[in-house]
């Protein structure tokens, strides 16, 4: 769900942009493309973090800082995606040299951005950490205003210790009084803003504390915040896996279930409400495809991005087409991949499926075209041959449902499975 906006008194009071420093080259990661542009569920990285900062109403400006020869590249990034409030920025040779790039435009009315009014709190914080939430920035904002600097900490998971010159072990420091150092970081922009003036080379090439310049050339105490442990940043190639992990279970909170007043087939939408309850948020609405623009909206606010449709018809990819319109329509599937189960109730007394080769090439057919809207479509036949077995039947279908929204594989889209 999409975060509320501060309290007057909170940070919706206060003038407040975000830096977000985007130039690295991804060395650690390893692979040509800098780890921020790396895709997750087909979406470049960076894109989960700008969005992060944009659906924060009282952040009135995001300043994305990227390398010259990736310039283009967010830009395009921005207007794929609908981004709002982003300004795209050049970077400097090093991460200090970059975000000193990303307060200039604030600050410096020749440049071409000073349109930009300055803000009171300016926030720092990493592209590639893209699960930041409201409130842990409205934490650092308002330490800021108070103490003129803040920044998120995390308890460290590692005892520190130094080698000595031949290698052995020197000293350990006593961990229970040391923090790991994350971000967001938020600061006056005055106080920023100056200390980045008065570094000198060195600091601009080998710093990398923004905190420890506040504090070196403005005397500037930055306050301390304990922050969430979802605050990591994506440094390795394996950090990519646990994000889009973490992505893909956010996305698999909650299922809509659609099916007909035809009695039959509303009673197994039903059933699916109940077997998949225990399991996620369900939604189960029992309406016409053709009429349900209305009982969709609330769906749609609430951004849900798994729908199951259940229909006995023989040709149920029509009714399936309007539901993608809709979500086209509602830019849903544009900031994420959606999930659309097609569930096929075969109600027929033969011994066989009543779905012939034709009708499976149009499922294939229409899951690829759909594909490019960013919409996964699988489809699922159930038969209702026994009464008394339609449960256990419901209770297999629904396994296999919350098996294709968890994974949402891209492979398996068109394809019919049965349960």
């Amino acid at each position: 769900m999409e975060p509320s906006s501060g309290s007057r008194d909170g940070p919706a009071a206060t003038l407040v942009a975000a830096v977000l420093p985007a130039g690295g080259s991804g060395e650690r990661l390893g692979g040509a493309t800098p780890k921020q542009f790396c895709a997750v569920q087909g979406r470049p990285l960076v894109s989960y973090t700008v969005r992060a900062m944009e659906r924060v109403s009282w952040i009135s400006d995001i300043i994305v800082v990227v390398s010259p020869e990736n310039v283009g590249t967010m830009k395009a990034i921005i207007e794929k995606y609908g981004h709002q409030r982003v300004t795209v920025v050049k970077g400097g040779r090093t991460r200090h040299r970059s975000i000193f790039n990303g307060l200039k435009v604030f600050a410096e009315s020749e440049l071409p951005n000073h349109l930009l009014q300055k803000p009171e709190v300016v926030i720092i914080h990493d592209a590639v950490r893209p699960f930041v939430e409201e409130d842990i920035l409205a934490k650092v904002v308002m330490a800021a205003k108070e103490y003129g600097a803040a920044g998120a900490i995390r308890p460290l998971v590692s005892t520190v210790i130094a080698s000595a010159a031949d290698g052995c072990l020197d000293h350990s420091l006593e961990r229970a009084r040391y923090r790991a150092s994350e971000m967001p970081q938020a600061f006056l922009f005055d106080i920023i803003y100056k200390a980045y003036q008065q570094c000198t080379d060195y600091d601009l090439d080998y710093g990398t504390e923004c905190l420890h310049l506040a504090l070196k050339y403005c005397e500037t105490n930055a306050k301390l915040v304990e922050g969430p442990a979802d605050l990591w940043k994506v440094t390795y190639k394996r950090d990519l896996y646990a994000a889009e992990s973490i992505i893909k279970d956010n996305l698999s909170q909650e299922v809509c279930v659609i099916s007909n007043v035809k009695e039959t087939v509303a009673q197994v939408g039903l059933l699916f409400h109940k077997s998949l309850q225990s399991q996620i948020k369900v939604e189960a609405i029992s309406v016409s495809l053709s009429k349900i623009d209305s009982h969709l909206q609330s769906i749609f606010a609430g951004q849900c991005y798994n729908f199951v449709c259940v229909n006995d018809k023989k040709h149920a990819i029509e009714e399936a087409q309007h539901l993608v319109d809709m979500l086209e329509k509602g830019n849903i599937p544009l900031l994420y991949p959606v999930v659309l189960i097609v569930v096929h109730l075969d109600v027929s007394e033969e011994a066989s499926s009543n779905i012939g080769m034709e009708e499976l090439t149009r499922i294939k057919k229409f899951a690829r075209e759909v594909k490019k809207k960013n919409i996964l479509v699988y489809g699922l036949l159930m038969q209702y041959k026994d009464h008394l077995l339609l449960q256990e039947t419901v209770n297999s279908a629904a396994a296999l449902i919350m098996a294709l929204i968890k994974d949402r594989n891209p492979a398996l889209i068109g394809q019919l499975l049965v349960a």
